[in-house]
């Protein structure tokens, strides 16, 4: 198997995930911020790349949404630790994390053919999550997220937990609902 272009991308997001930790523990607030548009526009690049060049992958097909899932939530971690964001807002984006790995889990070990691809629903849920974090991140610059932050927390939480329950509901449908048989 070749590296794409796109995967290559995806990989360095991972990768810039802990200088991002570190420049956020270290109180570093403007690099964290470089670090974390960087680790977007990289996000939106790979993906741009990957279509127009026609080098989507199974391997990108897990590697992207995981490279979010591990910059988000190392970016809501550091950040309900450095009191910006509520903890309750960081327990739901991972427990919606959480429960997305062990719905893949489940349905990999019941022999379950499926296919990763993330809803409208799930994009927008990602995407509010980003801009949640680049919200906080950026308050100190634009006064005007100080000022919406905590609506921006409860429409985060409001949407993750929406996302969370649509995923639950689809994957009851694709294992079915029926009782096991002894």
């Amino acid at each position: 198997m070749k590296m794409t272009i796109p995967n290559l991308i995806t990989s360095i997001r991972i990768i810039l995930v802990p200088i991002f930790v570190i420049y956020l523990i270290n109180d570093k607030i403007p690099g964290a911020l470089v670090i974390f548009i960087l680790a977007g526009l990289s996000d939106a690049a790979d993906g741009f790349i990957a279509r127009l060049f026609d080098q989507k992958s199974k391997l990108g097909s897990y590697l992207d949404p995981l490279a979010d899932k591990i910059l988000l939530v190392a970016a809501f971690v550091v950040l309900a630790v450095m009191d910006l964001i509520p903890p309750w807002l960081t327990v739901v984006v991972i427990s919606r994390d959480v429960l997305i790995l062990l719905g893949v889990l489940i349905l990999f070990l019941n022999g379950t053919d499926f296919t990763v691809r993330p809803s409208f629903l799930s994009k927008m849920t990602t995407c509010i999550q980003l801009v949640t974090v680049f919200a906080v991140l950026s308050a100190g610059y634009f006064h005007v997220f100080s000022q919406i932050n905590g609506y921006l927390f409860w429409a985060t939480g409001i949407l993750t937990v929406s996302s969370g329950l649509h995923y639950m509901r689809h994957w009851f449908r694709t294992m079915g609902e029926g009782a096991m048989s002894d």
